[in-house]
């Protein structure tokens, strides 16, 4: 038997054209009159694996992974005592796919962001020397300790998810069981002066909101589907990809999401889907920087 291969082009307009191709294998065979007709199968039920699609825009690479309130899968997050590699929280977490978590400090190797899993604080920012007492991050320690966070929320039978600050209630019958710190916010709404990201006062610009950079986000779509996106600079252009922070909200408002959170950048931007991985940025050479990092955003059965 043969096989005829498809290949089916989509295009990504609204300002960047991005070109990917899904490919399919169409079995061919060929009959003779004398043959009998085959019988047709039924089709086979269709799979509620998490999608993997990427998008090829001129400053970026886009990998994202979408998860559907329908499947088996779920959305959960890990933290290690130290700092490990994305493919180690894979590995060790048995995750289908992993996306990169919230801030941290490599130098004392903890935590700049809250890390709840099961209903308990994992990781407290508060307990972090190094930003709690630098004189530099003072006037902004109330914003940066009620940074939004992504959560999992177990609502009866239901797991539900959002994106809310820190402070915000748990809706009423529902239980907070984890949840990471990220931000700012990109939807409904960019809240990045408000959580202490941005001060136009005196030029503060903590993460580059307006320089291309390997990024990663979280997003919900209405319908309860949770996306993973990570925006990769491009190998040939090290020095001049990878996306702005208004760039990634625009992406991810054409994906259809309607909540979505920033989540560490640069070095630390890493996703892993089934057995690839693709890194976020990229040296001189045009070769990935694999980064080790503190929290993770892990997909499971």
């Amino acid at each position: 038997m043969k096989g005829l291969w498809v290949a089916s082009l989509a295009l990504f307009a609204s300002g960047s054209l991005g070109l990917w191709f899904v490919y399919s294998l169409i079995p061919s065979a060929s009959v003779s009159s004398k043959s009998a007709p085959s019988p047709v199968a039924a089709p086979s039920p269709v799979s509620d694996l998490p999608k993997y699609q990427k998008f090829s825009l001129p400053n970026s690479d886009l990998h994202t992974v979408t998860i559907s309130p329908k499947s088996r899968f779920k959305v959960s997050i890990a933290v290690s005592p130290t700092l490990d590699t994305i493919d180690q929280f894979a590995k060790s977490q048995k995750a289908i796919a992993v996306l990169n978590g919230g801030f941290f400090d490599p130098k004392n190797e903890k935590t700049t962001s809250y890390v709840t899993q099961n209903g308990k604080v994992v990781s407290d920012p508060r307990k972090n020397d190094r930003l709690m007492t630098n004189p530099d991050l003072a006037p902004y320690l109330p914003q940066i300790l009620e940074r939004s966070e992504f959560r999992s929320y177990q609502c009866a039978d239901k797991v539900q998810y959002a994106i809310a600050p820190r402070s915000a209630a748990v809706p009423s019958g529902c239980e907070l069981m984890d949840a990471i710190g990220g931000g700012p916010q990109l939807f409904p709404e960019l809240t990045a002066t408000e959580e202490g990201f941005v001060d136009p006062n005196v030029g503060r610009d903590s993460i580059g909101i307006t320089q291309r950079n390997s990024r990663s986000a979280i997003g919900i779509k209405p319908d309860g589907s949770v996306v993973l996106v990570m925006a990769a600079q491009k190998p040939e252009a090290p020095n001049n990809s990878g996306m702005s922070v208004q760039a990634m909200t625009s992406f991810m408002q054409r994906l259809g999401v309607t909540q979505a959170l920033n989540l560490d950048g640069g070095s630390s931007s890493a996703l892993i889907f089934q057995d690839q991985t693709f890194y976020g940025k990229v040296d001189k050479s045009g070769q990935p920087v694999p980064r080790a990092i503190k929290s993770a955003i892990i997909v499971h059965e």
